[in-house]
């Protein structure tokens, strides 16, 4: 008699890879905005993405993954540009003039582009007015919680490297979108960490030439470089890309697109409370507010997944199968009782 077995996830393993994607990546704004005091952006994004993708690669290669396919390479460059090189890289870029509260704002718009460009599940969510409640109030609560910050922004003239960085932050959470409904799609049957690792080594082999477009090595000097942005480099290759990123395009693979999209909501909620915990910031009643209306988004969000409805009963093909064994058993014992 075999034995069936499921492959579907554990609930235990999705709920701690949510967490390490809220969390990890709810810290990663500030250590950005600290590695950039010492590395060139493009420069630190080589660094970060090719080692650790290199890193993942080695891993890969210990399990007895299969580790070159052309097709998985293929794949796992397109979505990896997409989200790293041009998603991330912006987000890195940008960071050197615009504040990492306004940047929050501004990629809290990926759960809007998760169903804009999801075409395959539009019916479903569209017709949901949970999802959609849910991701219009999520970005009212992202709004709410660093809305103080945006007044005083807006308050000073905004400099030429500023307005540019808002057009290309429109342009961000297109790109990461894209490039995880694409990765979602034509992941292949590779394991998830084998896509991973590919896609940050080729991110990474991309922001290299555009370091030296930028001439970003003319005027580095390691010598340098600060502490604190080594440490930021080392916090963002280990957290943010292996275990974090590692974690997003699991749950891509297992969860549906708009569900993994909420961790832009949470990302500055996380980010604001790792402040009053750590760096004894202060938070007002308005913050308070968003944090409550965030999370109550990413509920609604989720709602739509579960069913209290009576389910109905299936007949697998295992019960099927079952039957079957069961007709032929009794067809046996009738031949057996003519015989005799």
């Amino acid at each position: 008699m075999k034995t069936v077995t499921s492959n579907k996830p554990s609930l235990l393993l999705i709920i701690v890879a949510f967490a390490v994607v809220y969390i990890v990546w709810g810290s990663t704004y500030f250590f950005i905005e600290l590695g950039v005091r010492g590395f060139p952006p493009m420069l630190m994004g080589a660094l970060r993405f090719f080692t650790a993708g290199m890193i993942m690669l080695i891993w890969c290669g210990i399990k007895g993954d299969k580790i070159w396919s052309l097709k998985t390479v293929v794949s796992s460059g397109i979505s990896g540009l997409l989200m790293l090189f041009l998603g991330t890289g912006v987000l890195i870029w940008v960071e050197r003039s615009i504040p990492s509260a306004m940047v929050a704002i501004m990629i809290s718009a990926n759960p809007v582009w998760f169903v804009v460009l999801d075409r395959a599940n539009w019916r479903v969510n569209f017709s949901s007015k949970t999802t959609i409640g849910g991701i219009i109030l999520g970005f009212a609560g992202v709004l709410f919680l660093f809305g103080e910050e945006i007044a005083k922004s807006l308050n000073g003239a905004l400099t030429t490297a500023q307005l540019t960085g808002f057009i290309l932050l429109v342009l961000s959470p297109i790109a990461w979108c894209a490039g995880s409904l694409y990765s979602k799609k034509k992941g292949g049957h590779a394991p998830a960490r084998v896509n991973t690792a590919w896609q940050m080594v080729i991110a990474g082999l991309a922001f290299i030439p555009a370091s030296f477009i930028h001439n970003e090595y003319g005027s580095f000097h390691i010598s340098q470089v600060p502490a604190s942005a080594w440490m930021a480099l080392i916090y963002l290759i280990i957290f943010g890309s292996i275990a974090a990123f590692s974690a997003y395009v699991w749950l891509l693979s297992v969860r549906p697109a708009t569900e993994v999209s909420t961790h832009a909501y949470v990302n500055p909620v996380i980010a604001v409370l790792l402040g009053v915990m750590f760096a004894h910031e202060n938070i007002s009643g308005l913050q308070i507010a968003g944090l409550v209306v965030i999370l109550f988004s990413v509920l609604l969000v989720n709602l739509a997944k579960y069913s209290f409805k009576k389910p109905q009963i299936k007949c697998p093909d295992i019960l099927k199968k079952d039957n079957q064994l069961k007709a032929e058993a009794t067809l046996h014992a009738y031949e057996l009782i003519i015989n005799k």
